[in-house]
């Protein structure tokens, strides 16, 4: 399967400020020197050396991933801005089918579905999944006047809503799909797909440290042995302690959690609106010390970006 992240930020769009940009380039014309302008190439290999921070962004788009499974169908994990761009710039399914697995209906998990260009079109099908029952009035009460101008009536008319059991599995082509709860507030679900002896688990919007969230049988096999977790790391520890109840982790607790379940791949995610690159940056560096600390390079942790893309 393969996995691209569309949007990668939590609770509302992140945009890079004049400020923020300001700040990139001041950065970069610190570190050049006579010899990284002396041809077109030292100057490509001197923006190439610059850290990641500087010379690219995390992006500011709310959580959305695409998944393409190796037959060809289409599932997308959540629907917040990055669903826009997806729906800009994806390669759209031969067969017109999007597949969407929605983890709770907080506002920056839905707010892109609107400006989804392949919603308004005659043959696109939408099969939409989901614990939560009232789903369906959920994603049509955000486009009902007066909060948006054209109602869910006037997109396609191929469009199913499935309710799902938790823990029980499903497939969709030959990736098959399961369920669990996660602990935030109004509840969250986190995502397990498999293929081809392959686990891929999205995990978005929980708080690991919260005394709700225990660990049981049905978290063993759900989370053990992924290959790649990515799971809400929104906070710094203190902010977590801050803001307990809230429904997010510190990216420590991630990694904790990561170790515990013998996870292969950590991605951090669900970024808060208020880190710029650099700040991020300094989190995935603190994380790359504390997983060499406490874990002895147990699992790989990197950062989640707009346009990564992963295949399994």
């Amino acid at each position: 399967m393969n996995i691209h992240f569309w949007g990668v930020r939590g609770s509302l769009p992140a945009p890079l400020t004049p400020q923020q940009i300001r700040a990139k380039i001041s950065a970069a014309i610190q570190r050049i020197q006579a010899k990284d302008v002396a041809s077109e190439d030292a100057k490509e290999r001197f923006i190439a050396s610059l850290p990641s921070w500087i010379y690219g962004t995390a992006g500011g788009n709310t959580a959305c991933l695409e998944v393409t499974a190796s037959g060809g169908e289409k599932i997308i994990l959540d629907a917040g801005t990055g669903i826009r761009v997806l729906g800009k710039y994806g390669e759209p399914p031969e067969n017109h089918t999007y597949n969407m697995l929605f983890s709770h209906f907080h506002w920056d998990h839905i707010q892109g579905l609107p400006f989804f260009e392949p919603l308004y079109k005659k043959e696109t099908m939408l099969n939409i999944f989901s614990p939560f029952k009232d789903m369906r009035s959920y994603l049509e009460q955000q486009m009902e006047s007066p909060f948006y101008p054209v109602p869910m009536e006037s997109c396609t008319k191929n469009i199913t809503y499935t309710v799902i059991e938790e823990i029980k599995p499903f497939t969709i082509g030959d990736i098959q799909v399961r369920a669990i709860k996660m602990s935030h507030p109004g509840d969250s679900y986190a995502y397990s797909l498999t293929e081809n002896g392959h686990k891929f688990i999205y995990a978005t919007d929980v708080e690991l440290n919260h005394p709700d969230f225990v660990r049981t049988k049905e978290h063993d096999e759900f989370f053990s042995n992924a290959d790649v977790l990515v799971i809400d790391s929104q906070y710094t520890v203190e902010e977590a302690y801050a803001k307990q109840g809230w429904g997010h982790s510190a990216f420590c607790y991630a990694i904790d959690f990561a170790v515990a379940w013998k996870v292969k791949k950590l991605y951090l995610f669900h970024h808060d609106p208020m880190y710029d690159d650099r700040k991020l940056n300094s989190i995935l560096q603190s994380a790359h010390w504390y997983v060499d600390y406490s874990a002895k390079n147990a699992v790989s942790v990197e950062l989640a970006m707009e346009g990564l893309e992963l295949t399994l």
